[in-house]
C-alpha cells in the first residue's frame, strides 16, 4: 500500500447539518478528528484536496439551501487551492464534473473519507471504483446512523457502517484505517 504524490482525499458532506441530532444515532465518535488528521496531511503534503457539499432538492433535508446545515463546518472550511464539488445526490461523480477534473489532472488514487457511511460515500467509493480509480475508504474515517434495514429490523450504526464497508472492500474499494494511510504517506 503506498501513497502517490498527487493522491487526493476527498471529504465528503463535513456541513453543519450532519451534526442535527434527529439524524439519530451515529458510530465512531472520534471520526472527524480521524478526517483532520488526514486533512492535516493532505495539506502539509501538498496533495489536492476535494470538499464535497450536498445541496439538497429536499426541502426538509438538512443540507437543503440557503439554511446553515448545508454550510461547511468551520473545521471544514475548503482553502482557496482546494476544489470544492457540489453534488444534489449521493455519489459525488453524478452531474459534478469530478471525474473529468481528476483526469484532466491525471489523479488517479482517491482517499475517501466523510458521511454517511451507507450513502454518499458508499455510492462515489463505488463510482471511483467502476471507473477505475485506486480508491481507498479512511473506515475510522467515516460514519453513519442508525437505520432500519429493507425488512424493518432495527441496526445500529455499528452494523451499517460495517456492512457498507463489506460492500465496499475489494471490490469497489480499499477500506483501512487512517492510520494505514498516514503511514503510507
Amino acid at each position: 500500500m503506498e501513497l502517490q504524490t498527487n493522491a487526493a482525499l476527498i471529504i465528503i458532506d463535513q456541513q453543519q447539518g450532519i451534526l442535527e441530532p434527529r439524524l439519530g444515532r451515529r458510530n465512531n465518535p472520534q471520526a472527524e478528528e480521524r478526517m483532520l488528521d488526514l486533512l492535516g496531511e493532505w495539506r502539509s503534503s501538498g496533495r489536492p484536496v476535494i470538499h464535497v457539499q450536498h445541496l439538497s432538492r429536499s426541502p426538509d433535508s438538512v443540507f437543503w439551501p440557503g439554511q446553515s446545515g448545508v454550510e461547511f463546518q468551520p473545521r471544514f472550511l475548503p482553502q482557496d487551492s482546494e476544489w470544492l464539488i457540489q453534488k444534489q445526490v449521493p455519489d459525488a461523480f453524478c452531474s459534478t464534473g469530478l471525474e473529468a477534473r481528476l483526469r484532466e489532472a491525471r489523479i488517479g488514487q482517491l482517499i475517501i473519507v466523510g458521511v454517511a457511511t451507507h450513502n454518499s460515500v458508499e455510492s462515489t467509493a463505488r463510482t471511483a471504483g467502476n471507473l477505475g480509480f485506486d480508491t481507498w475508504v479512511a473506515e475510522d474515517a467515516c460514519f453513519t446512523f442508525d437505520k432500519a434495514d429493507y425488512f424493518g429490523t432495527p441496526r445500529s450504526a455499528e452494523e451499517v457502517h460495517g456492512m457498507s464497508l463489506g460492500n465496499l472492500h475489494g471490490e469497489y474499494a480499499t477500506v483501512t484505517g487512517s492510520a494505514q494511510i498516514l503511514a503510507a504517506g
